[in-house]
């Protein structure tokens, strides 16, 4: 799940890591290509066969610093939290993502109002 993700992602950036492996899910690989895309990380592989598949993310470092200063998780397993795309606002002023889960797929909140489509707000980045 990605909660998981990005918690290993964090912390292998606050121990100056260069890779990370997490177990493969469709929605991982589609929220490191939004990360990618971004230049929240360096790049991510596909490894494995099977049930013993796994993504292999290295990660970024600016200054000796990672990329990534915070991640906010807004849905929670016990509480789901909706927006339409007129209420999706800019996250710090424009240089964070908002990521939702929408009908046309997981989407950063600049693609979601663009394509004018809500849905689950998933986390913030920055």
């Amino acid at each position: 799940m990605y909660i998981n993700l990005l918690t290993q992602i964090k912390n292998a950036q606050a121990v100056k890591k260069e890779n990370v492996k997490v177990a493969y899910s469709k929605m991982d690989e589609r929220i490191l290509e939004i990360l990618k895309d971004n230049g929240y990380i360096e790049n991510f592989q596909k490894k494995g066969r099977g049930a013993k598949r796994v993504l292999d993310i290295k990660l970024k470092y600016q200054n000796g610093k990672g990329v990534i200063n915070g991640v906010k998780f807004i849905s929670k397993p016990s509480r789901r939290l909706y927006t339409g795309y007129k209420e999706i606002k800019p996250v710090k002023h424009g240089y964070g993502l908002l990521i939702l889960s929408t009908p046309k797929g997981i989407l950063t909140n600049k693609e979601a109002k663009k394509m004018k489509v809500g849905g689950e707000m998933l986390f913030e980045i920055w």
